[in-house]
């Protein structure tokens, strides 16, 4: 059975990348932000308690974030293999979840300068929701959508400087995590910068094979 998690900067893929392992695997794909969402609207007990850090622009402790996880992946649909994303994050977090046995974590990489490209240049549509990048894909007018005609607009934090911060803090909080699953022999190195295509069959070959030494 597949225990994953993928990790990787923002830009770097990883929600497209998770949608088709779930999809092809048939495994339960476990966003931490989504958790944390249908927590707090059904009010559980966890629920509440990380709303009121949330409310409070406060990151959610270990261990109300640990146990959250720990009750999803106890669920149904977690049976026939997982894919964690967004979690863990920090050191503490991963030894939590030590008896989980996770068997494969994907380490999406990418070049910073194309990163930045991804992210700086990246704009969504007010009306329709579809997401151009006017460099990397140039359209013939970088403010209108050209299916719907509606505004494009750049998200607050798709600026080169929070883009900067963003990547800092990531590199703070999973290096000590990467390098923990690492010395496990469990790392699978992913390039990032590839087209969609060629980033899934690389991870598509990597799941195989993890796939295949566990039914040995």
């Amino acid at each position: 059975m597949l225990k994953m998690l993928i990790m990787g900067p923002a830009g770097a893929g990883k929600g497209t990348m998770s949608e088709l392992i779930a999809s092809n695997f048939k495994v339960a794909h476990i966003s931490s932000g989504d958790m944390f969402r249908e927590e707090i609207k059904h009010q559980t007990h966890l629920g509440l308690q990380a709303k009121s850090y949330i409310t409070q622009g406060l990151l959610v402790p270990d261990e109300v974030t640990i146990q959250m996880v720990g009750n999803r992946l106890k669920k149904d649909d977690c049976q026939n293999g997982y894919l964690l994303d967004g979690f863990p994050r920090s050191l503490a977090q991963a030894e939590a979840i030590e008896d989980f046995n996770i068997n494969a974590v994907i380490n999406l990489q990418i070049d910073e300068h194309l990163l930045v490209d991804r992210i700086v240049f990246r704009r969504i549509c007010q009306q329709c929701g579809t997401i151009y990048n006017i460099k990397l894909n140039p359209i013939e007018n970088a403010e209108i959508c050209p299916k719907c005609c509606g505004k494009l607009y750049q998200r607050n934090d798709d600026t080169y400087e929070k883009l900067m911060v963003r990547l800092e803090s990531y590199r703070e909080e999973t290096k000590p995590v990467i390098d923990y699953y690492r010395q496990k022999g469990i790392v699978y190195d992913v390039d990032a910068g590839q087209t969609i295509d060629d980033v899934y069959k690389q991870i598509e070959s990597i799941l195989k094979n993890v796939a295949e030494e566990e039914t040995k």
